[in-house]
């Protein structure tokens, strides 16, 4: 009986510091997400910023109390206006704006420091990885590739032992069609701590 109950104790130790090594301290993100986004393409230019909204996740494993590794990926859609290329607009009669709608991906990976205080959590990571945009209506459709960056941080605000609420801001930075575009995405949700 003895022996029985000294194997049973040692296996829920070991199995209690194999589980502490296999799964490390992190948490889960998902959340709305705003993009103001610059949408510029070859051979029009763009009137407007593009107000496009969706989803943003993120995977953060920690490997220090203090610093994780960030997998981010999000998702944004909308709609926006390019006006005709100038010299379409010398024709008679001028060429029309071009009314397209809008879906941008972005798949970023990087570090993030954090430290919590209390209930609160603030972090700022900087994120790499790859964007992809399509831009279709008005008979026309055009997609894009490109590196991307996001420079950012925020706060997890903590509710229950597991959950938290997230607030994050990001300087997010892509390169469509050849240009440079600068961007501001903000991202709220709740947070699965693990």
């Amino acid at each position: 009986m003895c022996r029985s109950g000294a194997f049973v104790f040692t296996l829920f130790l070991l199995t209690s510091a194999l589980n502490a090594q296999i799964l490390p301290k992190g948490n889960v993100f998902v959340g709305y997400s705003y993009n103001r986004a610059g949408t510029s393409q070859p051979g029009a230019f763009n009137t407007d910023r593009s107000n496009l909204n969706g989803w943003e996740g993120s995977l953060e494993g920690k490997f220090l109390p203090f610093l994780g590794i960030v997998a981010d990926v999000s998702g944004h859609y909308g709609s926006t206006t390019f006006a005709a290329p100038i010299d379409c607009t010398l024709a008679q009669p001028p060429c029309s704006p071009i009314h397209q709608n809008v879906k941008e991906y972005n798949f970023l990976l990087g570090p993030r420091v954090s430290v919590s205080v209390g209930k609160v959590r603030p972090f700022a990571h900087a994120l790499f990885g790859a964007a992809h945009i399509n831009l279709n209506g008005s008979g026309t459709s055009n997609s894009d590739t490109s590196f991307a960056t996001a420079i950012g941080g925020g706060i997890d605000y903590h509710l229950l032992p597991l959950l938290g609420w997230r607030v994050q801001g990001d300087y997010l930075q892509t390169r469509f069609f050849s240009n440079k575009q600068d961007d501001f995405r903000f991202s709220t949700g709740l947070v699965l701590n693990f």
